[in-house]
């Protein structure tokens, strides 16, 4: 009886010692949240953290708009290098990554299941996900020669207009309807778990900050191509009105 005693009292303290270590664990992990939250600008929410991604992907349109003049006069002075690096961090960040972990495997489904008027959307943007797909494989083919000619030219321009003008009413469409709507059908702490899945993705997806990492590529992009000093594209002042 004694042995029985002191076996049950050894058993609860052991318990109880797990009992307190899960505690502290979880009380360390919500004292680790709140201090991100505490940080200056707060936590990355999951719908800020895609529209900060589209970010990198209007840089790379940007790239490419400012190209197509070029092509156009001189397709022979333009580097086929820069194009292609640009093509490639378009296709692993935005394509393999945004689109097709992010949106089409948890936004798109729950949108379309949302019964909101954005429900129509998800079909057409997955449309254009897959025509981008094909666009950017053709940039990649022509771009990897190491010269551009007055051939290929026009018709890599001509491509990469179409390219630029889909995505930027895509990643408008995104921004304004479907991702309020995609955050209408989740509660507070649903859109926090989604946060940190998406932080997880990003990190299975590039073993680090992809995130980091294609804001410097796409910089080194511009600065390359002579596009990083933002104030070159301050708009001239409209005309005079002589009325």
């Amino acid at each position: 009886m004694k042995d029985r005693r002191s076996f049950l009292r050894a058993s609860t303290i052991a318990g109880s010692g797990l009992l307190l270590a899960a505690c502290i664990k979880s009380s360390d992990k919500e004292q680790e949240k709140g201090d991100q939250k505490d940080k200056k600008g707060g936590e990355v929410t999951a719908t800020e953290d895609l529209m900060r991604e589209h970010g990198v992907l209007r840089r790379a349109l940007l790239v490419y708009a400012e190209t197509v003049p070029k092509l156009r006069a001189d397709a022979g002075s333009i580097s086929p290098d820069a194009l292609q690096k640009t093509a490639k961090l378009f296709r692993a960040f935005g394509e393999d990554y945004h689109e097709k972990k992010l949106e089409e495997a948890y936004i798109f489904p729950a949108v379309k299941n949302g019964g909101s008027a954005a429900a129509t959307l998800p079909d057409i943007l997955i449309t254009q996900h897959n025509r981008g797909r094909e666009i950017t494989e053709y940039i990649l083919s022509i771009t990897s020669s190491a010269k551009l000619g007055t051939a290929n030219g026009e018709s890599l321009a001509q491509a990469l207009i179409g390219f630029v003008r889909m995505y930027e009413h895509h990643a408008a469409f995104e921004d304004t309807i479907v991702f309020p709507a995609w955050k209408a059908t989740l509660t507070e702490d649903q859109l926090d778990e989604m946060g940190d899945k998406f932080e997880e993705i990003e990190q299975q997806q590039f073993g680090k900050d992809g995130y980091e990492d294609a804001v410097k590529q796409i910089g080194d992009i511009e600065g390359a191509l002579g596009l990083s000093n933002l104030s070159q594209f301050t708009a001239p002042p409209p005309p005079t009105n002589q009325g």
